[in-house]
């Protein structure tokens, strides 16, 4: 950053990353207030629910295919000018998604929704990690990715409950407001920050070369699909295994966003001082939820204290993206972009595991077993990453030691 840069950034830093996490707000009302509202478009469009669900699948594969190509085709831009392209893309694609007249429409403009996601993501905590001060980075990354958090406690709750007595468009169509609101914000507070590092395709591809970043990407890969893998079933678990009200499900939902939010702040100023250690206790700790996951689900006041617990882990998605940021210097946009794939991958890896326990005759609480198999896996690519650091001998940041 120019001196001019760094004088705006010291003013405005609070405001920058308020901004930032307006936006990853968005990502997460649009990406996870669908799962509530499947019914509702059930009905609209008179189809079955494995039918509409198909939504929700169509937004994971826009993420999937949208992070690189924007991420690479945006590299050298300035921040500020990519995040308002990709709000602008926000904007029209729930708005479409607002006004879908078939079921094949609501999928095409779901999938339209997802190309943006990674990419902000990734341009959002890029450049968090620029305006951070000295061993600061990983902590403001983790403000970012707080908005997200903060739409699984306040946001989904909200918009299930307008949909429930309005419709479910209003929830989209609020959403594209929201996105035209912060590209306002973008406009406004976002100054024009050069990049640190220009980029060039053939540095964003070495990444793919370095053995480090896919060992630590399959953590997420295979770890993080133990979140996911619980998060799908927590209804089922207390429907059929604890046998309380239905409204205890929501009590549920809003442990676990609670415990998204803390262990996204704890975790990411943990990860300050030691990433890579953090990253490791945090999967020990979670294979330890995961096993108590069977049994709490007994009790639901233990049940919700396993599940806030749970929700905890979700803070390890700062923790991996400055991992990565620490052993490979060049080629971020690819990485941001890598990150958002691996998430999306794990989303789709943890119920399609515990649905097939489930298949085979295991209660819903027991994909708690499962969840703690695959917590195991993201601790062994783990173990795995620190053997090759140290191998290699890795220059490590103050904020990886």
């Amino acid at each position: 950053m120019t001196s001019a840069d760094n004088t705006v950034v010291a003013l405005n830093r609070n405001a920058i990353l308020l901004v930032l996490a307006l936006g990853t707000f968005i990502l997460g009302l649009s990406e996870f207030s669908m799962m509530p509202m499947l019914p509702l478009i059930s009905e609209t469009f008179a189809t079955t629910p494995s039918q509409s669900g198909y939504a929700i699948s169509a937004y994971a594969i826009g993420v999937v295919v949208g992070a690189p190509i924007l991420m690479l085709t945006t590299a050298n831009m300035k921040k500020r000018y990519a995040l308002m392209i990709f709000l602008i893309l926000m904007f029209i694609a729930n708005g479409l998604s607002a006004i879908a007249t078939s079921l094949e429409q609501l999928i095409a403009f779901r999938f339209l929704s997802g190309l943006p996601h990674g990419a902000y993501f990734g341009a959002a905590i890029l450049l968090a990690a620029d305006i951070a001060p000295q061993n600061k980075r990983a902590s403001y990354m983790s403000k970012v990715f707080m908005g997200l958090t903060i739409a699984t406690i306040v946001g989904v709750p909200i918009v299930t409950l307008v949909g429930q007595n309005l419709s479910w468009r209003y929830c989209l169509a609020g959403a594209s407001i929201l996105a035209l609101v912060a590209f306002i914000c973008v406009y406004f507070f976002v100054p024009k920050i050069a990049n640190n590092q220009p980029s060039n395709l053939l540095n964003e591809f070495s990444v793919l070369k370095n053995k480090l970043v896919w060992s630590i990407l399959g953590i997420v890969i295979i770890g993080f699909g133990g979140v996911f893998c619980l998060y799908t079933y927590i209804a089922d678990t207390i429907l059929m295994v604890t046998k309380t009200p239905a409204y205890t499900i929501s009590i549920a939902m809003i442990m676990f966003g609670v415990g998204c939010t803390i262990g996204n702040y704890v975790l990411g100023k943990a990860a300050d001082r030691s990433a890579l250690n953090t990253t490791g206790l945090a999967l020990i700790g979670s294979i330890v939820f995961a096993f108590a996951y069977v049994n709490a689900s007994y009790n639901i006041n233990l049940l919700y204290a396993v599940i806030f617990f749970i929700g905890c882990s979700v803070g390890l998605a700062t923790l991996i993206q400055s991992l990565l940021m620490d052993v490979s210097p060049n080629g971020h946009a690819m990485i941001g972009a890598l990150v958002q794939c691996a998430f999306n991958t794990a989303n789709a890896i943890g119920p399609w595991v515990g649905g097939i326990a489930i298949a085979n005759g295991a209660m819903p609480n027991q994909t708690g077993y499962v969840a703690a198999a695959l917590f195991v896996g993201g601790f062994i690519m783990w173990v795995i990453s620190y053997l090759q650091m140290n191998k290699k001998q890795t220059p490590l940041t103050p904020s990886t030691v």
